[in-house]
This record gives structure tokens, C-alpha cells and sequence, in this order.
């Protein structure tokens, strides 16, 4: 099969169309026809830096969050069938005692595209257990894109935000895919959401999924129009995925006494941002990192989609061999909302 293969780490240029053997399956595995799979600026391009918490071991195929067809199940498998349509979950369990990352009902984790192979291939050898049936009426790219955020956002605004009816959440870097899931999620709890993002076409892209109201934080200042928006009160909660340091003491000053900020990334591509100690203690301010999903998050996200309520925003898509052209996509902020990858292309 055709995959993109990491020998060294660097840059998209280190990432290598090649041919490699096809997975062959465990007893317990299923083997997926990729359809598709995303470009994530940490855990793609990070972790192909060598830069992130864990690094893989070399030669590495990148990709967290395949989506696609079963084209063969492991003879233990009962549950999954040949013609399934699946998501691949982040998670594999694992007995590797040197596995230290442990997630709430499931244990010590393996990552799917960062300690194991990925999704940047023709096809992906995962444990029947770690898929996820696609609703219906989602296409691979949309299932890749949601499975991939929407249970992350959920987890944030609802289970650490705690977001209810008329209450107001800022969010940054609101175009992209983390950003447009939240406001939905969101609002379907009955908040008001402010969306933030670079451009105007951003803001646009993020009031197209539902935000109520929007403001370029390049071409005007993001706490005075926060504070102009909700009537000198600042927000309730932030969806905070930027990491920008200019930015981050405007969303700061932009929270109102009490307030929760949660954060999962860093997109910006900065790891240090200026905190104001004083502001955070006198207003009572939480700061919270929260990457997860919540236990059952994943199958609660595809039940919602499957209702069609769920909206994506996907910039562009590429064929597995320009992958490095997609991460240079991303890398240049050319476009807005999620650049995916479909192996099924010439």
C-alpha cells in the first residue's frame, strides 16, 4: 500500500510517499480502507518535529483521526463486519509498561499516528473495539473532522465550562476545527457565543455555525469589543485554543469575575503566554487544560451528528501524496477551517 512514511524528524519535507507492506490484522483488529484523515499542527507536525511529549519511533506514519471502510475483521471480532463504516478513536489501550498517559475508563493509552502508526496510509490496522460506526449521513471527511473535536468540545464546555442558558462564551481561533464545534456545542446549551478569529473570513465562517456575534482580533481590540458586547460584564467561559502571546492578555482582561478559561491547544504554535497573576487572583479566574473527551464521548458525538446538527468547516482536501502540501497549508494559515487528506485520491 501506498503510506507517508517519517525516517527522521523535521519538516513536511522529512515525509516520504512510499510503498509499504499492508497491516496485517490481529485476531482482535479490523483493517480500514482509509477515506480520510486530518492535518493537526501538534499532533501531526509536532510530533514530526520531534518536539511533542512523546516522540514515535522511527520510520512513522503520521495521522490521528482516520476515517473509512472495513475491508477485513480479526477472527475474534464479533461486533464489526466487512462494509462498516468507522471512525478510528485517538486510543489504544495498551500493556506497554512504559505507556504513562491513563484515560478514564480505558487505562494506560497507546496514540493512534503518534505512538502507533497513523492514518496517513492507504489503509490502518486498529483494534475492532477502538472504531466507532459513522452515522449515515456523514461523509468521511465530515466524520474525521467531527470525531476528531466534538467530543473534545463537549468535554470542555460542558463538562468543565458547565455552560447553561444565557451564559456568555468567547471563543478563539473560532473558524478552525476545534473552534466551530464549541460554538455549536455551545449553543445548544443556550449560551450566547462570541467567535474571534484572524481574518474576516473567519469570523464569517464562525458566525455561518452559529455564533451571535464576532470580532477580528487582528483588526480590532478583542476587550473592548467583549466588554462592548456583553454590557461591561465579560464572559463566563473562553474556549481558548490559540496560545498567542499578544492575544492572550486581552482575553484575559475579557473574563468576567469567576470565570473559566479551558484550553487544548496551542495554535499559535507559541508555548508561553504572559499571565497577569494579579488579575487572574482579584477576579477569581480559572484556567483549565482539558485535550480529552469525557467517557463515551466519542459514541455521543456521532449520535449527535447524526441528527445532522453537527457543522463543519474543511478548508481543503488533499491526496495522501501531497500531504506535505497540506501540512504547509496549515503551517502558512492559508485557509480556514480543517485541511484533510483522502488516500482515495489521485
Amino acid at each position: 500500500m501506498k503510506a507517508i512514511v517519517l525516517h527522521e524528524f523535521g519538516g513536511p519535507e522529512k515525509l516520504s510517499y512510499e510503498d509499504v507492506e499492508t497491516p496485517k490484522v490481529g485476531p482482535d483488529d479490523v483493517l480500514v480502507k482509509v477515506g480520510a484523515v486530518s492535518v493537526n499542527r501538534t499532533l501531526d507536525m509536532v510530533v514530526q518535529a520531534g518536539k511533542y511529549a512523546r516522540k514515535p519511533r522511527l520510520p512513522h506514519v503520521p495521522g490521528v483521526d482516520p476515517s473509512g471502510e472495513i475491508v477485513e475483521v480479526g477472527a475474534n471480532v464479533k461486533d464489526r463486519k466487512v462494509g462498516d463504516r468507522v471512525f478510528c478513536s485517538i486510543f489504544i489501550p495498551t500493556d506497554d509498561p512504559e505507556a504513562h498517559v491513563t484515560i478514564p475508563g480505558l487505562g494506560p493509552v497507546d496514540f493512534l499516528g503518534v505512538t502507533t502508526w497513523g492514518g496517513y496510509a492507504e489503509y490502518l490496522k486498529t483494534p475492532a473495539r477502538c472504531t466507532m460506526p459513522i452515522p449515515d449521513n456523514l461523509s468521511f471527511h465530515d466524520a474525521t473532522v467531527i470525531g476528531r473535536h466534538l467530543g473534545t468540545a463537549s468535554s470542555q464546555v460542558e463538562a468543565v465550562l458547565e455552560v447553561k442558558e444565557g451564559d456568555w462564551l468567547l471563543v478563539m481561533g473560532a473558524s478552525g476545527g476545534l473552534g466551530a464545534v464549541c460554538i455549536q456545542v455551545a449553543k445548544w446549551n443556550g449560551a450566547n457565543v462570541i467567535a474571534a478569529a484572524g481574518t474576516d473570513e473567519g469570523v464569517a465562517a464562525a458566525m455561518g455555525v452559529g455564533a451571535d456575534h464576532g470580532i477580528n482580533y487582528r483588526t480590532q481590540d478583542l476587550t473592548e469589543e467583549v466588554r462592548r458586547i456583553t454590557g461591561g460584564r465579560g464572559v463566563n467561559g473562553v474556549c481558548e485554543n490559540v496560545a498567542d502571546p499578544e492575544l492572550f492578555p486581552k482575553v484575559l482582561y475579557s473574563m468576567a469575575q469567576g470565570a473559566k478559561l479551558v484550553t487544548a491547544g496551542n495554535a499559535s504554535g507559541n508555548l508561553e503566554v504572559p499571565l497577569d497573576i494579579r488579575y487572574l487572583y482579584l477576579n477569581q479566574l480559572h484556567i483549565i487544560g482539558e485535550p480529552r473527551e469525557q467517557p463515551g464521548g466519542l459514541a455521543k458525538a456521532f449520535e449527535r451528528a447524526a441528527t445532522g446538527d453537527v457543522k463543519t468547516i474543511i478548508d481543503k482536501v488533499f491526496p495522501l501524496s501531497q500531504a506535505a502540501d497540506a501540512q504547509r497549508r496549515v503551517l502558512a494559515r492559508e485557509g480556514i477551517g480543517k485541511v484533510v487528506i483522502d488516500p482515495t485520491l489521485d
